[in-house]
């Protein structure tokens, strides 16, 4: 059985559960416990560690999780519906690729049960994980990274630094789209920033977003992973720094993302990784996963999109074409269509703002309805 690389959280947790309150999360969600795996039956998010983190240090140094759960487990949820457990630690394997594995084989079968995997992990390659746990679903892949780094170089010699390099270019080559969201310019190559614009990638500066935080609510909506390296987020809001970094989002913005990504209909897994100092980080990450737990619960299900009769039409004519913007009457959010990608003769709805709607209205095209197109076009 597959599930037995995972191992359960400690006793002195178990003991720590019988002193919550009634109605924390420790004592409402499905724990795997010392010989009690939980039941996965009508389970729809599952939270699972990961101790590794050689793709950062190089080294097996161990990652605890121990103070992040006790944080956790004291939160209390909200008005929540959805079924949640903890199934545990995967322990680094003897190489760091049988760790991409072991991630690989839990993802695609929580995927294949519809469970959205919450993954923790050290070092942010362990996303290549992720990725490749979508092989078996065979499907596009979107995936959105909030990093301060957009981690795309040019060459594949060290898989550790440059995860991405091997998600692009290893078979079966599954993604079909990547976007960085607040990646600080002085930490990236201009060429990495030309590259990304090219292969008709989204990236998008930290400035821009803290300016207009909603800038990032269509890009997660259209995502199916979400990788959050905590670098992104500034030191002195972590509370604790092995490497001290005064610019990125405030907990307050890295909260915001994390229930936009909970609230997209289309986010199928979630990771937060470069963990080392998880004992003093833990506080803002368990805030973090619960935002995205958050924003679970309370999914508009407007993906797959449900019949046009429910958004309203908004049809702008621009000097050679005429763009097709949607309203959801449901959740108020936009759309505006797009070629298939399967079928060129068929329109799909393509996530976007009122700020695009309104840009159009002044004769300008929305720049992610430019790529998305470029993209169609090859």
């Amino acid at each position: 059985m597959m599930y037995e690389i995972l191992t359960p959280i400690s006793k002195e947790l178990e003991q720590l559960i019988d002193t919550l309150p009634q109605h924390s999360l420790g004592k409402t969600m499905a724990i795997h416990k010392q010989n009690a795996f939980p039941d996965l039956e009508n389970v729809q998010l599952a939270l699972i560690t990961v101790n590794e983190n050689r793709g950062s240090s190089g080294t097996t140094n161990q990652v605890g999780f121990d103070t992040f759960r006790k944080n956790f487990y004291q939160l209390f949820p909200g008005n929540w519906t959805k079924k949640m457990v903890d199934l545990g630690t995967i322990h680094a394997g003897e190489t760091i690729q049988d760790t991409y594995v072991a991630i690989k084989m839990l993802v695609t079968d929580l995927l294949k049960q519809r469970i959205v995997p919450i993954v923790l992990g050290g070092s942010q390659d362990l996303t290549y994980g992720l990725y490749r746990g979508y092989d078996a679903m065979e499907q596009n892949v979107n995936l959105v990274c909030i990093d301060n780094k957009i981690d795309v170089v040019n060459d594949v010699e060290n898989p550790s630094e440059n995860f991405m390099t091997h998600i692009i270019m290893d078979t079966p080559a599954n993604l079909y789209n990547f976007s960085v969201l607040g990646y600080q310019t002085y930490f990236n190559s201009q060429e990495e920033i030309d590259l990304i614009d090219k292969m008709y990638f989204e990236a998008y500066r930290l400035g821009e977003l803290i300016t207009d935080i909603k800038i990032a609510e269509p890009v997660l909506r259209d995502a199916d992973i979400v990788s959050l390296d905590i670098h992104a987020i500034k030191s002195a809001d972590l509370g604790f720094f092995s490497e001290f970094f005064p610019n990125g989002f405030d907990g307050r913005e890295i909260c915001a993302l994390a229930r936009y990504a909970g609230l997209s209909d289309r986010v199928s897994s979630f990771g937060v990784f470069n963990i080392d100092n998880i004992s003093e980080k833990s506080l803002l990450i368990t805030q973090i996963l619960w935002y995205f737990v958050e924003g679970f619960n309370f999914r508009m299900n407007e993906y797959p999109y449900i019949s046009k009769s429910s958004y309203m039409k908004y049809i702008v004519p621009l000097e050679e074409q005429e763009l097709i913007f949607f309203k959801s009457d449901v959740s108020e959010r936009w759309w505006i269509e797009i070629n298939s990608l399967v079928d060129a003769n068929r329109k799909v709805l393509f996530p976007c703002s009122y700020d695009d709607y309104k840009q159009s209205l002044q004769n300008i095209v929305p720049e992610r309805w430019w790529r998305a197109n470029k993209k169609l076009l090859g």
